[in-house]
């Protein structure tokens, strides 16, 4: 039968998120990696789109005290929230003090900013003399982080950062989910040779594929992201977290159709014979990605639901042909994401990664949390 769902009438489309299955992620990924190493938490873009107030205000509860985000913006607000919640927690600001923020980001305490490059180095000491901050070292993805020849200047001139303490030096992997990857292991050299010539601190280089290369890959702080809101960590074997998001949407409208009819913009989809079509009140505006047209599918049940046309800004057909009519009526639900289909298995259907299904969910999606037991 179709999920009942305990929402306002006028409601669409609900994201459903299990805050206790974040805190047991969070508590397995701490368990594999030991007492010896500190497991923080990635909670940028609003963690991963799930919320990052009662996302990390569960995980502080739990004991989470190290919290990275992207942005100076994300950075205050969360370092407001657990400066009421959790005093002792840290929020580290990945991309450092922009241009213009690193007097807005030594207002709080309780924020450190990640110093990606000399000039940063620079504006942090002259705007927070003596506050402390993190290195990232950029060890093989030309993103951010120190790049070899400033990691050079850096360990000959200690002048550079004199009076700064440096609370972790960090980098980021750019193949953890490939085990095998010949980069792993370069990464992880350059990575240990690099630190050793800074100021003693500690280190991290894994975030949640990274953790499942094993002990040599977590030194004294990992900081997972996805594999805590349920996405696979290693995708070459079975997913080891629990799942964490859901997505309903309700049944608008149920039709109908005859074979060679066509549905939804484009006329991408006709029926090869007599078909039940519903309209699903969701869309690529509420981050249901169109990408999914033709190819997703969703669950009523046990019954996996064919996605079929082209999903649009607010709507998605589907043919619901194969399900008993009384389980298919308007103001019903269905399931998009749920346990037999997670945010993985859509992203597979898009041709994307499950990181991008979660980070496109909108806000006009209803978010209802599940409780954390005491």
């Amino acid at each position: 039968m179709p999920p009942t769902v305990d929402a306002p009438p006028g409601v669409t489309g609900l994201i459903t998120v299990d805050l206790q299955a974040i805190v047991d992620n969070w508590r397995q990924l701490a368990f594999r990696v030991g007492p010896g190493c500190l497991t923080g938490a990635a909670v940028k873009a609003d963690a991963y789109g799930l919320g990052v107030l009662p996302v990390a205000t569960a995980l502080a509860a739990a004991g989470c005290r190290w919290f990275f985000v992207a942005t100076p913006d994300e950075g205050v607000t969360l370092a407001q929230s657990l400066a009421k919640t959790a005093p002792d927690a840290r929020v580290a600001v990945l991309s450092g003090p922009i241009p213009g923020t690193a007097r807005e980001l030594a207002a709080y305490a309780n924020l450190l900013p990640v110093l990606n490059d000399l000039g940063q180095i620079a504006a942090w000491r002259t705007a927070a003399p003596g506050r402390p901050a993190l290195l990232q070292l950029d060890t093989g993805m030309a993103r951010l982080g120190l790049p070899p020849e400033e990691i050079d200047r850096l360990a000959a001139d200690p002048t550079l950062i004199e009076g700064m303490p440096v609370t972790a030096i960090i980098s980021h992997l750019a193949c953890a989910d490939e085990p095998d990857h010949p980069l792993n292991a370069l990464q992880h050299a350059s990575f240990t040779a690099a630190a050793a010539r800074l100021p003693q601190a500690m280190r991290s280089l894994s975030a949640s594929s990274g953790i499942f290369l094993g002990p040599d890959y977590h030194f004294e702080l990992v900081r997972p992201g996805a594999a805590l809101f349920g996405l696979n960590p290693t995708p070459t074997q079975a997913n080891p977290m629990r799942q964490v998001v859901g997505i309903k949407a309700k049944i608008l409208q149920v039709r109908e159709i005859d074979a060679g009819r066509t549905v939804g913009y484009g006329a991408t989809y006709a029926a090869d014979r007599p078909r039940r079509v519903a309209t699903l009140g969701v869309g690529y505006a509420d981050g249901v990605l169109r990408a999914g047209s033709n190819a997703a599918r969703v669950f009523l049940g046990p019954v996996a639901i064919p996605v079929i046309g082209r999903i649009s800004m607010d709507l998605v057909t589907v043919d619901v042909s194969a399900v008993p009519p009384q389980w298919v009526l308007p103001g019903g639900f269905v399931d998009v994401l749920g346990p037999q289909y997670g945010a993985d298995d859509l992203a597979r259907d898009c041709g994307t990664i499950g990181y991008e299904v979660l980070t496109r969910l909108s806000r006009r999606l209803m978010r209802l949390y599940g409780p954390v037991a005491a």
